[in-house]
């Protein structure tokens, strides 16, 4: 019962945390262009907002390591991780209530002191949620160093921002209906900026809400590995990461899976559009991967006992590969298109909880091979790469629809063979060859396995046990070299 009480909360942090995500990173721009810049003589000021979100993005990735290190050397009664989970996630989440408005009309009556609040808004949000999202990840490895116990944290965690992710692609456009129906009084089936406004506060609710209950509820473990930890200083964080090969070998290959990922799915819309010409089955999308999500997390646990880590990541990738060769053979059959989805989406969440775990446990193998502990820097890694091919797919994406044709009112007969073929270039052959070298890369040169953890921490906790065996020796016979010159002292005083 304990546990499952731990289980819960962490999945509750998570669930906010991600459905916070999701509506920063997929629908800010959506509510611009349909609520504040909708004419196209707003072109200009929708360009300088994307500038200006990519610009913070692309700058504060590099800082995700120091954010990390800033974390590992926090000490408080709460421990390091709990007061910036909970920090992070309230500032960010005021930041989305007025991120996600016109300032007071500003976005009309005086554009530049609008960008300049946006950026500044948008700046402090970035930076505090990297802070909330780096410490409750990272949090992982100091709940057990126990490779089961883990898995299952990792699970529930994965379970909670799975549903809070995948939940808001289902329930946005209803939210936002309901909020505007009842706030503005407009008839059912329009949007206003309060609506939106409401459906932000509900999702800001749920993030600062989740970071409560985790908070309140979830504990590091104190342990003689952990107790093994120094302050890491802002010059060495890249140092810290460049000695751990293993966590360097699991980035290479999860940057290449990440970013293939990144740029199928952010595609995928379009593809519905701009191929099947049925926008609206794109709903399809979110109800299809909210449900196999819960369903893959659950069977993480079961499939990393029976067939280990390794398998689940490179076998995860075989999956996918059946779903793009679905795609390609699909054409403009919705059935069989979501079938290539279900395909696809399925051993998502498997992979990342496979590449988590890995990198979890690469702070072990660190701490083995550098005699030095760092939790956070570790664990900031995988975020780093998560933002990093965001941020390519940004670029890539734009670039792409304009290539191929699919802007504005473009249906899928003017789409011609070549735009097609640009277009299948980008979601599916590039990210394909890009799939299969990352599973080579974790196959080859990950060794990392769940077997190696356990010799590690094994090591290293016997490699402790004399160490601090050696210091007491030490302190013994140093207080028994000061009680004889002591002893010798009063004898001679006594003389």
């Amino acid at each position: 019962m304990f546990f499952l009480k731990q289980y819960l909360s962490y999945a509750f942090g998570t669930f906010g945390h991600d459905a916070f995500y999701n509506t920063l990173s997929i629908y800010f721009m959506m509510f611009i262009t349909s609520q504040l810049f909708t004419n196209s003589s707003d072109a200009g000021m929708v360009g300088i907002v994307t500038t200006i979100i990519v610009v913070i993005r692309v700058s504060e990735i590099m800082f995700d390591p120091m954010i990390g290190a800033a974390v590992d050397n926090t000490k408080t009664r709460w421990g390091k991780f709990r007061p910036w989970i909970m920090i992070g996630s309230v500032v960010a989440s005021i930041g989305l209530v007025v991120l996600f408005s016109d300032y007071g009309g500003l976005s009309t009556s005086n554009p530049l002191f609008y960008l300049i609040l946006l950026g500044v808004t948008f700046l402090v949000i970035d930076v505090f949620y990297s802070f909330s999202d780096i410490a409750i990840w990272s949090m992982l490895p100091a709940l057990s160093i126990d490779n089961r116990v883990r898995t299952h944290y990792g699970t529930a965690a994965r379970i909670g921002s799975t549903l809070g992710a995948q939940i808001v692609i289902v329930i946005i456009t209803p939210a936002i209906l309901l909020f505007s129906h009842w706030i503005s009084k407009v008839p059912f089936g329009q949007q206003t900026q309060a609506g939106w406004l409401g459906y932000v506060v509900i999702v800001a609710l749920l993030c600062s809400g989740g970071a409560l209950v985790t908070c309140l509820t979830i504990k590091e473990q104190h342990n003689l590995i952990r107790s093994n930890t120094k302050h890491t200083k802002f010059m060495d964080v890249f140092k810290v990461i460049g000695h751990n090969k293993e966590l360097l070998w699991i980035a290479c290959s999860y940057f290449l899976f990440a970013f293939s990922y990144v740029v199928t799915n952010s595609l995928l819309m379009y593809y519905f559009r701009y191929r099947l010409g049925d926008a609206a089955a794109y709903t399809w999308v979110g109800i299809i991967t909210c449900v196999l999500g819960v369903v893959s997390v659950a069977l993480f646990p079961a499939l990393e006992t029976w067939i280990h880590r390794k398998a689940i990541y490179v076998g995860g990738i075989a999956f996918m590969l059946i779903g793009y060769v679905i795609f390609l053979f699909a054409g403009q059959s919705l059935p069989l298109v979501l079938v290539a989805v279900a395909f696809y989406f399925f051993p998502y969440p498997l992979i990342f909880l496979a590449t988590l775990m890995a990198i979890t446990d690469s702070v072990e193998y660190g701490q083995y091979v550098s005699g030095v502990r760092n939790e956070s820097v570790t664990l900031s890694v995988r975020p780093l790469i998560d933002k990093l091919a965001g941020a390519a797919s940004n670029g890539i994406v734009g670039l792409v629809a304009v290539a191929a044709g699919m802007t504005g009112n473009a249906k899928p007969a003017d789409i011609t063979a070549h735009g097609v073929f640009q277009f299948n270039m980008f979601m599916f052959y590039i990210p394909i060859v890009l799939l299969v070298i990352a599973a080579v890369i974790f196959f080859a040169k990950v060794k990392l396995s769940e077997v190696e953890h356990k010799k590690i921490v094994e090591e290293l906790e016997d490699r402790l046990e004399k160490q601090q065996a050696q210091r007491q020796a030490h302190e013994v016979s140093s207080e028994h070299a000061t009680l004889n010159d002591d002893s010798q002292g009063l004898n001679l005083t006594d003389k």
